[in-house]
């Protein structure tokens, strides 16, 4: 029998630890790699571009059916290509920071990728991956409810804020969690919760790890 195809759904706060854990268990368990949150920031960008500001609800709506999105492999990870497109480092810079979260928090934005992002299992399944491990918004609560495993992953807002200051990046953590504090609370609900506070990179990952393995064996 081939082995049982699997979903690893990782939501929590903005620096928590989130992509860098889910990138090490797509190599320890031959996952796809799927950073939703990336996808936010070149919608983000893309919007940016085109002059619509993330005030302008009615503008958003309409371009939105106006973006094409499919999908190319960065090594182990899924890229979200618009207009065939790849997104390259400006989705990174401090504009795009300070704006991701208002675009994100509009329920059209999230709607207009909930089936993009259900494909991706398609996507996993066509390039020979055992599963795909997906972080990002609304993971686990409205995209894969049913994901073999749902972890939430949290940490003290001071320790994040220095996380992305090592990074040479100045997310507005406070501001992101006040506008995601209900989905946040909701994507916890019936999760896996992780403090990585006070957690190497590597305990993390190991705990993650052994809860998935003592699953599959």
């Amino acid at each position: 029998m081939s082995a049982p195809f699997i979903i690893i759904a990782i939501d929590g706060g903005a620096a928590s630890g989130k992509s860098s854990s889910s990138r090490i268990l797509a190599e320890r368990f031959n996952l796809l790699h799927v950073d939703t949150g990336s996808f936010y920031r070149h919608i983000t960008s893309e919007l940016l571009r085109r002059n619509i500001p993330h005030t302008d609800l009615a503008a958003i709506k309409a371009e939105l059916p106006k973006l094409d999105f499919s999908t190319r492999l960065n090594g182990r990870s899924a890229q979200m290509l618009i207009a065939l497109q790849p997104a390259g480092d400006e989705i990174r810079d401090q504009r795009v920071n300070e704006h991701v979260a208002h675009y994100a928090a509009v329920p059209e934005v999230r709607e207009k990728l909930i089936g993009y992002q259900r494909d991706q299992v398609n996507v996993a399944k066509q390039h020979g991956f055992r599963g795909l491990v997906m972080e990002g918004r609304d993971i686990g609560s409205k995209i894969f409810p049913a994901a073999d495993f749902r972890f939430f992953m949290f940490a003290d807002p001071v320790e994040r804020a220095k996380r992305r200051a090592a990074e040479g990046r100045q997310d507005a953590i406070g501001q992101r969690d006040t506008i995601d504090r209900h989905r946040l609370d909701a994507s916890a609900q019936g999760a896996i919760a992780v403090d990585s506070t006070y957690l190497t990179l590597e305990q993390v990952v190991d705990q993650m790890a052994s809860l998935i393995r003592a699953k599959l064996e």
